[in-house]
């Protein structure tokens, strides 16, 4: 799969109430949250966003608690996936189970400009920038499912309708 899209660029330690701020939390819903998406990071970036963009963050994106809810408001606001340095180990399993895909790789951050497109061969795991390729660590298998079902409530459902 091939991934296109217009860079979204956030440091180290963006926290998951940067993401999406305990003040809204009062509501599940993807499409309100996303109204809300970065907003403790960057006030403009929801009304700014478009579907296709891509995040790339600095290191420990998604740090902090534990709420599904922040790739939730990432993955509604149109974003199609998360380039970091590293990330929370909580951020990283909630964004699977939720369908948005992530990648790790200490090398694009400092290679690629905000508004800038990249290209990111999921399957090659390369990403593509104005200033070159940089190999990203690639999706374990059972991850890649998660992610064509559009998550693990959708990949549940379609393991239990099989039998």
């Amino acid at each position: 799969m091939i991934i296109k899209g217009k860079v979204w660029k956030f440091g180290n330690d963006i926290d998951t109430d940067a993401i999406i701020p305990a003040r809204y939390l009062n509501t599940s819903d993807p499409a309100e949250l996303a109204k809300h998406v970065m907003e403790d990071a960057d006030k403009t970036f929801a009304s700014r966003v478009q579907k296709g963009d891509i995040i790339v963050a600095g290191k420990n994106f998604g740090c902090g608690s534990s709420r599904e809810h922040a790739p939730i408001a990432i993955k509604a606001s149109g974003v199609q996936t998360v380039i970091a340095k590293s990330f929370a180990r909580i951020f990283f399993r909630n964004s699977f189970n939720i369908g948005l895909p992530i990648f790790e790789t200490a090398d694009v951050f400092d290679n690629v400009a905000e508004g800038e497109t990249v290209e990111v061969d999921t399957g090659k795991g390369v990403v593509r920038t104005s200033k070159g390729e940089f190999q990203v660590k690639p999706i374990p298998p059972f991850m890649n499912e998660l992610i064509s079902a559009g998550g693990l409530v959708e990949w549940t459902k379609k393991k239990l309708a099989a039998k």
